[in-house]
């Protein structure tokens, strides 16, 4: 099937469409304008005989009032008749009928339309021996109508010329505008990586703004190449570590067949493999949160969750006391996002107090916050701003003894952020760290 209008005029050129839409803009104005004037053309062309007839008259009914008989130019005709229509003196009557007498008298040009259409001016003056006399002035308006479509056709010749001179001009004009962009995008493809477009001076507005966006744009994706370099480095260095104990000890296993031994490698397998899982788990959530794929929001109970979060906590070594505000505190969220993010903060809580962990719930007029205090060693103020970043570690514990892979914390920040709600991190009154996870509140 062939494209359709819409796809071919999409598939033209900017500069050719530009061009196509002035030129047809300039064409529709200019023959609406030969085509108004055409109209006005035979208008103007009679009050042209018109004023022309009005001075002769004024001419002829002078000589008449003074007693003489007017000279009449060439292509004028001039009469003297009485008040009834009837000439004076010797001449031959004009074609003019009762009722355009008494038009021409009362001082209203008339046509009459005869042996040849003619304009006639009158004006009734008293001469010396004190009759009345209607002066008349004639003149033919053979060769008008001619004119007239002559004219027309001439203005509507004037126009195409018009529109097709203007479309040459509309042509190079967008060609010279559009120049700078084009060596704007040859600049572009031959761009080194991490170099940038040279930003015009501020007299050339449009392109200074589209060189800076360009800039933008490239700031942005390096920064996102960036990420994504380091993030696949070191998710590839965090699954390299516990798939290589796992093959380690499975050699292990199979080349000393001990039944004690075998027992042994399978608890450290079975841990590396659960590490493994808890790390998969973290970079698929936090995939799907890149993509945006998060449930909508809805209204939850931070109260509740609170309680059976602690409840999914199970035994711990110290206690989890919880500290709500209020009996319930709605957050605009969804249930499986809160999970996540309550889980891995009272995991992470749990690993490092010393005596306790402190859950509190609050909630204002247009938030809800969840506050997670500890008394262990804390977080240091150079580490705060970077500890929701990916796979970052206050201490670069690649034997995981104490910590684990680096991805809690960054999945909390990453779906709170995303609900339009923030995280930070800071001192907690007992000594430790205190989290602090803030929710817009539920209509």
């Amino acid at each position: 099937m062939g494209a359709s209008p819409g796809g071919r005029w999409a598939g033209l050129s900017l500069r050719l469409r530009i061009t196509s839409l002035a030129t047809a803009v300039t064409l529709a104005c200019l023959l609406g304008l030969a085509t108004v004037a055409g109209r006005g053309l035979g208008p103007l062309l009679l009050h042209a005989v018109d004023d022309e007839l009005q001075a002769e008259l004024s001419g002829a009914a002078g000589a008449v009032v003074a007693g003489r008989a007017p000279d009449p130019p060439d292509g004028l005709d001039v009469r003297v008749l009485d008040t009834a229509g009837r000439p004076v003196g010797d001449g031959a009557p004009p074609t003019l009928t009762r009722d355009e007498v008494r038009t021409l008298k009362a001082g209203i040009p008339t046509t009459t339309d005869g042996r040849g259409a003619v304009r006639w001016h009158g004006a009734v003056v008293t001469a010396p021996d004190g009759s009345q006399r209607l002066v008349v002035v004639g003149a033919g308006l053979v060769g008008q109508s001619a004119a007239e479509d002559a004219g027309s056709r001439w203005l509507l010749v004037t126009a195409l010329v018009g529109a097709v001179v203007a479309g040459v001009a509309i042509w190079f004009a967008v060609g010279s505008a559009l120049r700078p962009v084009a060596r704007m995008r040859q600049s572009v493809r031959r761009l080194a990586p991490g170099a940038r477009l040279e930003v015009p001076d501020a007299a050339a507005g449009e392109l200074r703004a589209l060189a800076a966006d360009f800039n933008v744009l490239l700031d942005r994706m390096d920064t996102t190449t960036e990420r994504l370099r380091r993030f696949t480095g070191d998710a590839a260095h965090e699954l390299r570590s516990p798939v290589a104990s796992i093959r380690v000890q499975s050699e292990v296993a199979v080349t000393n067949p001990d039944p004690e031994l075998s027992h042994e490698v399978h608890a450290d397998v079975l841990a590396d493999a659960e590490r493994l899982s808890a790390l998969l788990d973290g970079l698929l959530a936090l995939a799907r949160s890149d993509a945006g794929e998060l449930p909508p929001a809805e209204s939850v109970d931070l109260v509740g969750e609170v309680q059976r979060a602690v409840e999914r906590a199970g035994e711990q070594p110290v206690p989890i006391e919880i500290n709500a505000m209020t009996g319930r505190a709605w957050a605009a969220a969804a249930h499986t996002e809160i999970e996540l993010v309550l889980d891995n903060l009272l995991r992470n809580a749990c690993r490092y107090t010393r005596t306790r962990v402190v859950v509190s719930v609050l909630e204002s007029r247009a938030t809800v916050r969840v506050l997670v205090d500890d008394d262990g060693p804390g977080v240091q103020p150079e580490h705060r701003a970077k500890i929701f970043d990916r796979f970052y570690r206050v201490s670069d514990d690649r034997a995981r003894t104490s910590g684990g892979a680096g991805l809690g914390l960054a999945l909390v920040a990453e779906l709170v952020r995303r609900r339009g709600g923030r995280v930070a991190v800071g001192e907690s009154p007992d000594g430790g760290a205190r989290f602090t996870v803030v929710w817009p509140r539920a209509a």
